[in-house]
């Protein structure tokens, strides 16, 4: 079926063409300079020390978990059976490294206006056997991190960023994803940039950062520098170096056409991210107060990833109603994320438990559905809601 209003369009022109071209030519197609260039500018977009592009937000998700099972830090070193406290809606790669290590995820409530943690939850759910907290900035809006810190501030508890739906997003000045130790990013098709498929993690922390170059690379010394916090001094022999393994990593690494198209891919974002924040104050002033209908309540400043819809509690109006005359109008619709994460079969297979009882993740997996928001103007879209 097509629709007038996608979910997602390209924000490819000519010259990321031209970047994939260059590379087909050069014949060098696995991970590269090209790569390495598109991390550094990523990198100095976030204001973070390290960046290591991957190849899906998910991978850099796992690769974040990992990574804290293999530093040498007491302080952010996870074991086994350790507790970590999540989001109940989010999507399902936010939860299956955490399953994958082993550590017990407990979840917790979101907010019905943000979509992001509801904070007197979280504050009630931290307990002596929290060891980790993943905030998730859903759809582009940042979680409210002056609270979280409040909420952890002396205790020995790490946090880390699902960051991959709120590239660009900002709270207090400062891009989300960089609060945390470590901070993950999304490049897929659908999200603020697209590098084919693709994946970034953020951290300014530079044993963390070397320990993610080996992990996603087979776990060996070849992309380590020569003094390094995992090996510490490698040899000048780049035979016995390029085939030494020290940690039980992965092969998450990217295409150089990826790094290629992330390199013009960042060149757009500022654009990318004021384009949409622009269709995001139209659409805060044209459905703010809609008698039937609640839509996401900004944190910081949003990058807008898509436009949230929440039937109110007490309209007569379904879900099913509100998703036939969007597709009426020409809106592609989709649940919001994965919605109640807990309701899903998988579960059965994760040690985890749900702390006390989650009204508006169920509301949002019954009553909630996004549209797609754009790196361009789509006041047409936008003003045809006025009457929903």
């Amino acid at each position: 079926m097509s629709f007038r209003f996608p979910l997602a369009t390209t924000s490819w022109d000519k010259a990321e063409y031209a970047a994939i071209q260059k590379v087909v030519d050069s014949g060098m197609f696995t991970m590269g300079p090209l790569v390495k260039s598109f991390e550094e500018q990523f990198a100095a977009f976030t204001g973070s020390r390290h960046a290591v592009m991957v190849n899906s937000g998910s991978s850099a998700n796992l690769l974040m978990v990992a990574a804290l099972f293999y530093t040498s830090n007491d302080t952010l070193r996870l074991q086994p059976g350790d507790e970590v406290i999540v989001p109940a809606v989010s999507w399902s790669t936010t939860f299956y490294p955490l399953h994958q290590y082993g550590l017990k995820l407990k979840f917790v409530d979101v907010d019905l206006q943000t979509l992001n943690f509801d904070l007197t939850q979280l504050e009630a759910a931290v307990s002596d056997r929290t060891r980790m907290i993943m905030a998730v900035n859903l759809l582009g809006n940042s979680n409210d991190f002056a609270r979280i810190r409040k909420i952890i501030d002396g205790r020995n508890i790490v946090l880390v960023e699902d960051n991959c739906e709120s590239m660009g997003a900002t709270y207090q000045g400062r891009q989300t994803g960089t609060f945390g130790v470590m901070g993950s990013f999304s490049a897929f098709f659908s999200h603020h940039i697209s590098t084919m498929e693709g994946g970034i993690i953020v951290t300014d922390d530079e044993e963390l950062y070397h320990v993610l170059l080996s992990l996603r690379a087979h776990g060996w010394t070849r992309n380590l520098p020569k003094f390094n916090h995992v090996t510490g001094e490698k040899s000048d022999d780049p035979f016995e170096e390029s085939f030494r393994f020290v940690l039980p990593g992965y092969n998450f690494r990217p295409l150089e056409m990826s790094g290629a198209v992330g390199i013009e891919q960042v060149k757009k974002l500022p654009h990318i991210v004021a384009e949409r924040r622009r269709n995001g104050g139209l659409w805060q002033k044209v459905m703010g107060d809609h008698p039937d209908l609640i839509i996401q309540q900004e944190i910081g400043a949003s990058s807008w990833f898509g436009f949230s819809i929440v039937i109110h509690p007490g309209s007569s109006l379904t879900r099913e109603q509100l998703t036939e005359r969007l597709n009426e109008l020409g809106f592609e619709c989709r649940p919001i994320v994965a919605g109640n994460f807990t309701k899903n079969p998988v579960m059965r297979y994760f040690n985890a438990e749900i702390f006390d009882d989650l009204p508006n993740a169920d509301r949002i997996d019954s009553h909630g559905l996004f549209i797609g928001n754009h790196h361009y103007p789509i006041d047409e879209a936008i003003l045809l809601l006025r009457d929903l």
